[in-house]
């Protein structure tokens, strides 16, 4: 370990001792941020509405409060995007993170107070390493450059009284002077807005920088790999960043990606670290390299409920604190956070895979599924079906996207899977034979509905041309950062604009 890792380990160890305390009493400390988030907010416009003052229990603010989602404080949020205050949380609001987790045409704004950004986001930053250097002792992380792979969206002044951006740029827009010490490229090449002039700046500035720790989305990093082995000539990242040793990585599934990370940092040093760190709050931390669950984040001033899945679509679904949950079941998850979202639906969902301590994986969106015959398809389950059906043959996936295919023959359908091959199989019928049985052993919904093929037969892949995922998200401005593949639709609407443009 070098000095300066030595020398700051100190501040990360009482970090770690904390962190391991709150699995004693994760609910007493949930409790604590919901009586904290409503003391803060009893003078606002929202805690005087719902008269925040009297309200003593958490069955009183489950009852009193009703679910939101962004339509639901858009008025608000307009309000203060014109410069009020004290609307829905005390203090001054004047960044807002613009969301794009989906390619929708709509813009979401999401308030980023002073709290959510020092208590929620970059705590869970610092956490991040805490939890790293304590599973990877003789680490030197800070004796070398860490890269961080942001939006394309540098923070703009949307008017005199608030500005937005991506939240990573928004992030960075803040960061204390201290870390742009041990961070590469400088600022003003990481906030560049337009996406492909910014990854040659990058690639540029970096190349021939000793680089040991990488952060951001799986599949916009690679494309920043992909460049950098274009401009060294290098076969591997690790012949070009001999000390790379961790990848802090999010917004999306990594196991698809995983064989070709492997396969381009070839580093028997090289550790994976998942993250979930969405423009509304962080709220997990892989803690063990070994297990790919997340610990959920206790103490960063969110309050969480969850919806269960199968309850979802009815008009008064069951909603219930972290104590109540259950593993193995898929959850829709509610926050409450002193950026001021009330009983927030942010689209996610998730399951528990601990309750001592509580670790959870991402599943999916609420909106992201395919439930067409009753299969009850998520995003997790065809992750993890690629990626054995990639294990198993050899092929490799850079982007996919699927869809429910209705049939006119006696109410059959199938599902279409439109994939962009890095490397294809030899044989596709097997890729997709492979695939069919996984999901079969996977969800038991899907092996019902698949038994005998009676309502659902087996899956379609359309291999797609080299680019056209790029393409899409090119035209629609989405290029880089945050913006994501909806990889599970009901609708057919993302996969047929795909398969025109394949043509």
């Amino acid at each position: 370990m070098d000095f300066l890792t030595k020398a700051v380990l100190p501040f990360f160890r009482y970090r770690l001792k904390q962190i391991e305390s709150h699995v004693m009493c994760a609910d007493a400390v949930q409790q604590r941020q919901l009586s904290n988030l409503i003391e803060s907010a009893r003078n606002t416009e929202w805690g005087k509405k719902y008269d925040y003052k009297s309200i003593r229990t958490y069955e009183t603010f489950q009852q009193r409060i009703p679910i939101q989602q962004y339509d639901d404080i858009k008025p608000y949020v307009e309000r203060m995007l014109q410069g009020e205050q004290g609307l829905i949380w005390p203090t001054a609001v004047k960044w807002f993170a613009k969301s794009s987790g989906t390619t929708n045409d709509k813009s979401k704004f999401l308030p980023v107070s002073k709290e959510i950004l020092w208590k929620c986001h970059y705590k869970g930053g610092f956490d991040a390493v805490a939890l790293y250097l304590g599973n990877n002792p003789s680490s030197n992380f800070f004796s070398r450059k860490g890269l961080i792979l942001g939006g394309s969206h540098k923070p703009v002044a949307l008017n005199q009284h608030a500005h937005c951006g991506d939240l990573s740029a928004v992030l960075l827009q803040q960061l204390n002077p201290l870390v742009n010490l041990v961070r590469v490229p400088p600022k003003r090449i990481i906030l560049m807005d337009e996406w492909e002039s910014k990854i040659k700046a990058i690639v540029d500035y970096t190349w021939n920088k000793d680089v040991n720790s990488i952060s951001g989305v799986p599949s916009w990093m690679l494309v920043l790999i992909k460049a950098i082995l274009e401009r060294t000539g290098a076969e591997t990242l690790s012949d070009v960043w001999p000390n790379l040793e961790v990848f802090f990585h999010g917004g999306i599934s990594f196991s698809p990606y995983r064989a070709q990370y492997k396969a381009l940092i070839p580093s028997d040093k090289m550790h994976y670290v998942e993250t979930y760190n969405a423009s509304e709050g962080f709220f997990g931390i892989q803690g063990d390299l070994s297990d790919p669950a997340m610990l959920l984040t206790l103490d960063y001033g969110i309050f969480y409920e969850f919806i269960p899945m199968s309850e979802i679509e009815k008009e008064n679904p069951t909603v219930i604190p972290l104590e109540d949950v259950q593993t193995d079941t898929n959850y829709a998850l509610i926050i409450t956070t002193c950026g001021g979202l009330w009983r927030y639906m942010i689209g996610d969902t998730i399951r528990f895979t601990s309750r001592n301590p509580y670790k959870f994986i991402i599943t999916g969106r609420t909106k992201h599924f395919i439930n067409a015959f009753g299969e009850e398809l998520m995003v997790d389950n065809a992750d993890k079906g690629l990626a054995r059906a990639c294990e198993l043959t050899g092929a490799k996936v850079k982007e996919y996207t699927a869809a429910p295919l209705f049939m006119l023959n006696a109410g059959h359908g199938r599902h279409q899977w439109f994939i962009e091959f890095e490397h294809a199989p030899e044989s596709l019928d097997e890729f997709t034979k492979i695939l069919d049985d996984t999901l079969q052993k996977l969800n038991s919904d899907y092996e019902a509905k698949r038994y005998r093929g009676m309502s659902l037969l087996s899956p379609e892949i359309i291999q797609a041309r080299e680019g056209v995922f790029y393409e899409w998200l090119k035209e629609k401005g989405k290029l880089g950062g945050q913006h994501k593949i909806p990889r599970l639709s009901n609708q057919r609407t993302y996969i047929e604009e795909l398969l025109e443009l394949n043509r």
